[in-house]
């Protein structure tokens, strides 16, 4: 159960949503109806988060793999739900789900977790990050990872559930993060 009551989606107030939605009709998420209890904050927040999620200059593959580790990292049931969905349309596939998970030793998941630890890049993984990605790639990496680690923390501190028919992976039945 939730902590803060989602404001219900018959009350959503379109113009704060208008940074995400652009004005169109969007389906009930659980995430922005708690969002909604604070619209200055809502606005302001869907207009960075917007940008990361559909004006990022990342690849999708790449922008999912890295909010799904720090959604796994933070054991954040709707975060993980939910981008499990987006990741899959981007075609990330099961084995690098359960690379994810299991904090295999790829290049995205050494750096996520160093930043997550140190908040720091060793040179090492920023030099082998910028093989591949450049400077605005770096900048939308480190800024995703920042971003969606603090929607983690919302999310679990209010205990936002998955939106209905969103399956969370069984995230809560497993043991500690990798």
């Amino acid at each position: 159960m939730t902590r803060l009551r989602p404001v219900p989606y018959e009350e959503w107030d379109g113009e704060v949503l208008r940074p995400l939605t652009g004005g169109r009709t969007v389906p009930p998420s659980n995430a922005l109806g708690l969002l909604l209890n604070h619209p200055q904050l809502a606005k302001a927040f869907l207009t960075f988060s917007t940008h990361l999620l559909y004006r990022s200059t990342l690849p999708a593959r790449t922008r999912e793999l890295t909010i799904l580790r720090v959604a796994w990292r933070h054991r954040c049931r709707y975060e993980w739900a939910h981008h499990v969905l987006i990741a899959r349309e981007a075609g990330v596939t099961e084995e690098e789900l359960d690379e994810v998970r299991q904090g295999a030793g790829t290049l995205l998941n050494r750096a996520v977790d160093e930043l997550e630890t140190t908040s720091y890049l060793s040179d090492d993984v920023y030099e082998e990050l910028a093989k591949h990605m450049d400077e605005r790639q770096l900048m939308d990496f480190v800024f995703t990872v920042g971003a969606y680690r603090m929607q983690a923390l919302a999310y679990n501190t209010f205990e936002v559930e998955p939106d209905p028919g969103m399956d969370d992976g069984g995230m809560s039945d497993r043991g500690p993060a990798a």
